[in-house]
């Protein structure tokens, strides 16, 4: 094995070098304590999430743990992956800690530690829902604009709001408020895209006054307010004149931060240089206009969501960046953001979008091995049917949110690292073992590493939850009550806990605002303030 100490592993990540800095523990162990520049990818999900996130094989890689062997257990896959360069952090983050070193917690950390930085260097002004609510029952011209994509607004919103996702908000602005003296309310479930959402507009000039809904929708429910849910309420379509004047505001904002533009012609040069440096090509558009047709070899990262989880994105400091739309405002106010973060390889594609180079359908990820699986596999109407037998168990690998959210009736939760030993404790005679998971590709993975068990028999439902579903097939919602130490695989938001909700409001906005005193105490980041 090859390791890097604590010191080492520092004086790379102050280096303007590549590095993936990757936690291969759970996704509540990594919440719970990681590294300020860790991005996570669990054991269990390796092969499903790496070569998307980590795309260059000759990357820089630092593999943490807790010390248990789950980084070991990683590297040895990698290395049969063709990664040439990764390695281990010795002594996992305890031994980062014991270097004196800061520790974080949370997800999304350098992404919500710089909307902090944000409102600190900037002042971006905010209101309390208490006075934004004494402001609306009065009947003053106020437009609220949710900066959150739509399937979160659907879950709560501000009553009367509009979703207008973070890097639509100077794209659309004109449109969706035509009174430039109407008081523009920006808020989010928290903080951080709210400050953005807030900052994105005053930097680009809109003649209106805007401010932050202080702690989001969170802050509206602890004043004791009422949200809306099931809300369906988007941003107007953007007019020829909408779009003129969006485009004055991000050529504005393109001169202040130094957005720099490439062209098609560059584009490809840079897809030549992957030998020394990571290229991500990033359509910031909505996952629906994404859809519908983009740029071959392009990515989905809807802009605000990108500057709010830039770690979901993005796996590998120092990167190569190139943003796609098709008129180059959402693009532009997406790149100022990410050269606030201290990116400095960051680019907006002039020639935008053609139809003739577009292509259609969702993103297609590589996932590292499955080509190599041979499992024995169930269509749903195959399953549907052994289910009706007694001797048929249903094993479910999906995380605990996946699980809540839809499961096949009756199923259990069981994970890829200890599938072998929950299938020896589950008793009974001529078991039929089907695995399944949300798209049935890791239920793939893990059946693979028990097929040597001649005393089994184990299928994957081909498809996973999802074929389930598309084939018509009832799902139960809830939770495992037989989970155990399963359930604190994830991080659980404040509004996804089961009880003490509001208790872990106030947690989780404490936690944010203190960030910025704890990023200053780690001295890493590279937050930029530009001068208006």
């Amino acid at each position: 094995m090859s390791f890097v100490s604590p010191s080492q592993l520092k004086e790379q990540i102050i280096e303007d070098k590549e590095l993936a800095l990757v936690d291969v523990r759970s996704g509540g162990a990594f919440a719970a304590a990681h590294l300020l520049f860790a991005i996570s990818i669990p054991l269990a999900k390796l092969e499903l999430e790496f070569r998307h996130l980590i795309p260059r094989l000759e990357t820089p890689i630092v593999l943490c743990d807790d010390a248990s062997g789950l980084a070991d257990l990683a590297l040895v896959r990698l290395r049969g992956f063709g990664y040439t360069q990764a390695n281990i952090l010795d002594g996992g983050i305890e031994a980062w800690r014991n270097a004196g070193y800061e520790i974080f917690s949370g997800v999304n950390v350098p992404s919500k530690a710089f909307g902090e930085f944000v409102e600190h260097e900037y002042g971006t002004p905010r209101l309390p829902a208490k006075e934004i609510k004494a402001k609306l029952d009065a009947g003053e011209n106020i437009v609220i604009l949710d900066s959150r994509p739509m399937k979160e607004f659907t879950t709560m919103s501000i009553p009367g709001g509009i979703c207008c996702p973070g890097a639509e908000l100077a794209y659309r602005v004109s449109d969706a408020v035509e009174d430039p003296e109407a008081l523009i309310v920006v808020n989010c479930a928290g903080r951080t895209r709210s400050i953005i959402g807030t900052q994105s507009l005053i930097n680009a000039g809109i003649p209106n006054p805007v401010v932050a809904l202080e702690n989001g929708t969170m802050g509206w429910h602890l004043a004791g307010y009422g949200l809306d849910h099931g809300q369906v309420r988007p941003a107007p379509n953007v007019t020829e004149n909408g779009l003129e004047c969006s485009r004055k505001m991000a050529d504005s904002v393109a001169k202040r931060f130094g957005v720099e533009k490439v062209s098609s012609a560059q584009l490809e040069a840079f897809r030549t240089e992957t030998s020394d440096i990571t290229l991500f090509v990033l359509d910031v558009r909505s996952p629906e206009e994404y859809i519908a047709g983009h740029l071959p070899g392009s990515r989905s990262a809807p802009g605000g969501q990108l500057v709010q989880a830039t770690d979901e994105y993005v796996g590998v400091r120092n990167s190569r960046l190139v943003l796609v739309d098709d008129t180059g405002v959402r693009a532009t106010m997406t790149a100022s953001w990410l050269i606030q973060m201290g990116w400095h390889n960051v680019y907006v594609l002039d020639s935008g979008l053609t139809q003739s180079d577009l292509e259609a359908g969702p993103e297609q990820r590589e996932v590292l091995g499955l080509q190599d699986l041979d499992v024995q596999l169930a269509e749903a109407s195959v399953l549907n049917e052994l289910i009706r037998e007694q001797n048929t168990v249903v094993l479910d690998l999906s995380d605990s949110l996946e699980f809540r959210a839809g499961h096949i009736p009756g199923a259990r939760r069981a994970s890829r690292t200890g599938l072998e030993e929950r299938l020896e404790k589950i008793e009974g005679d001529n078991l039929t073992f089907v695995l399944t998971s949300p798209d049935g590709v890791l239920a793939r993975f893990a059946a693979g590493e028990v097929s040597h068990r001649e005393d089994l028999k184990v299928c994957v439902l081909d498809g996973g939850i999802e074929a389930w579903a598309g084939a018509g097939y009832d799902l139960e919602l809830g939770d495992d009550p037989d989970a155990g130490e399963l359930s604190e695989d994830v991080w659980y938001k404040p509004y996804q806990q089961t009880d003490a909700i509001e208790e872990a409001m106030h947690a989780y906005l404490t936690w944010e605002v203190a960030l910025v005193e704890q990023i200053e105490r780690d001295g890493t980041t590279r937050f930029r303030h530009f001068p208006s």
